[in-house]
């Protein structure tokens, strides 16, 4: 029998109580928090971290890098090598655009200034960071750079020249700010 209370006309049609609206309702709403209450932390780790975002572009200044010089300065978690080449470097990466190469790509395509080549260091095999910074590394058989873990061998334009390596080493975004100053990123 339905409840005298309620007007005939704040009677749902069906014949439910008014009162169970109100918990299906309130229900769904606590479980739609709840869900979102628990995906958020998910949600929030997919973007970068904040000092990756910081470092989204830097600047380096060039001119305490002396020629021949090679140095190593950290992007986005990455390391960035900066070779300041010597004209017997130019020369030869030059001469090396005819040559038979994995990945064919001409020095003049790698580099804004001849004598200043900015690539990623790590190698794109499998993700290794190759040798040839520092003065006492081992430069491979093309004078670049060397990753000892699967025998890759760049050439001083980071091109690839032997091993499994399937690509040249990654040039980033960068350009020239002054005749010494560069922004990566």
């Amino acid at each position: 029998m339905p409840d005298a209370s309620i007007s005939p006309d704040l009677r749902p049609r069906d014949g439910r109580e008014p009162r169970r609206d109100f918990l299906f309702l309130s229900t769904a709403a606590t479980a739609a928090f709840a869900a979102g209450a628990m995906l958020w932390p998910l949600i929030a780790s997919m973007s970068p971290a904040s000092d990756t975002l910081a470092l989204r572009s830097i600047k380096v200044d060039l001119s305490p890098i002396q020629l021949g010089q090679r140095v190593t300065v950290k992007w986005r978690g990455q390391p960035v090598f900066i070779d300041h080449r010597a004209p017997q470097q130019v020369g030869r990466a030059k001469a090396d655009d005819d040559a038979l190469l994995k990945d064919p790509e001409p020095d003049s395509a790698r580099v804004k200034r001849q004598q200043w080549l900015i690539v990623v260091g790590v190698c794109t095999h499998l993700g290794c960071v190759p040798l040839g910074q520092l003065s006492g590394d081992r430069r491979g058989k093309w004078g670049g750079w060397f990753c000892p873990c699967h025998g890759s061998h760049y050439d001083t334009s980071g091109r690839i020249r032997q091993g499994p390596a399937p690509r040249n080493l990654v040039v980033p975004q960068y350009r020239f700010l002054s005749d010494n100053l560069i922004q990566i990123g």
